[in-house]
């Protein structure tokens, strides 16, 4: 038996046994990560330098890839890195500050999803409206509400995970430090007060996801009502990938944290928050910008711009 005083490591998942599988699993969480980080950091360039694109849409958008960029960084590379060195250890300091960090990035994605389904809504159904209800002021109120929401529900989960009592051993059945999963070394009551404040929070989320459902619908309504079927393809074919990709990102986190026991497996486990914490910073850059010709171009532009200086460098260098 262990207590959590005792603890000062706990013991991640291992996606397989032998050195073949380790490295396949590496190579592929490698790709993944490198993908969030080109696709996101051209956003964030693109949406910086050009401004054109200096608009609430964009703005949003350039949260959205920042916080991205923070969650996949806050649990990819150290499951990468004990791939590599076939370890499996986390220290008890560094797998609080993963779930604090991580639980930020979520619940701050949570809110900004909603605020850019907010932000869609607006702008078809309110066109005339749009500069006054969205101005400069009130995206950023927006966006800060957004950032300190989730370093606030942050730091409550941390804090209430890390003060219960742990006596189940060290080992955890996922590949980052995932709340459910430290819940599940507890042996004593007090983790119903965590279990209590993730389910008010699942609530909150699931509000979140109603009502962006609701915007999505009231957005469809529009569109349907434009007279060009052109115009109502093109609108169709972009919030269609946008809505899918919203539903995968918060119906899997929702399954992960209120999923019951009895259908809880290590494989089920893994799938679900792949689903949730690796696939959505990955994907979300392609399909916000898919459909997107002023963003293409702008990140056209920036590509053109870092090729064209990374050949003046070397003859530079010569001279």
């Amino acid at each position: 038996m262990s207590n959590s005083s005792s603890i000062t490591q706990f013991l991640l998942l291992a996606f397989a046994d032998t050195q073949e599988l380790r490295f396949l699993h590496f190579w592929l969480f490698l790709a993944i990560y490198l993908a969030a980080l080109l696709g996101n950091g051209l956003i964030i360039t693109a949406v910086a330098c050009d401004h054109h694109l200096h608009t609430p849409m964009y703005f949003f958008l350039l949260n959205l890839s920042l916080i991205d960029l923070g969650s996949i960084s806050t649990t990819v590379p150290k499951s990468m890195a004990n791939s590599l060195w076939d370890t499996r250890d986390i220290s008890y300091t560094g797998c609080a500050a993963q779930v604090f960090l991580f639980v930020a990035f979520i619940v701050a994605e949570f809110c900004l999803l909603t605020i850019m389904a907010y932000d869609r809504y607006v702008a078809m159904c309110k066109p005339l409206h749009y500069g006054t209800i969205l101005s400069s002021t009130a995206c950023l109120i927006m966006a800060a509400a957004a950032w300190g929401t989730g370093f606030l529900t942050a730091v409550l989960h941390t804090a209430s995970t890390f003060s219960i009592p742990l006596c189940q051993g060290n080992v955890l059945d996922q590949f980052f430090c995932e709340i459910p999963q430290i819940l599940k070394l507890s042996c004593s009551d007090a983790y119903l007060r965590e279990v209590g404040l993730l389910v008010f929070c699942v609530c909150l989320a699931f509000g979140c996801f109603i009502f962006i459902l609701f915007s999505y619908v009231q957005i469809f309504r529009a569109v349907l009502m434009l007279p060009s079927q052109q115009g109502q393809h093109k609108a169709f074919s972009t919030c269609l990938p946008h809505l899918a990709v919203v539903s995968l990102f918060i119906s899997t986190a929702i399954f992960a944290y209120l999923k019951p026991p009895s259908i809880s497996s290590p494989s089920l486990d893994l799938v679900v928050a792949v689903l949730y914490s690796v696939v959505p910073p990955a994907v979300n850059p392609l399909i916000y910008s898919l459909r997107n010709q002023e963003l293409k171009e702008s990140i056209r532009k920036v590509i053109s711009w870092m090729f064209l200086n990374s050949e003046k460098f070397p003859n530079t260098l010569h001279i």
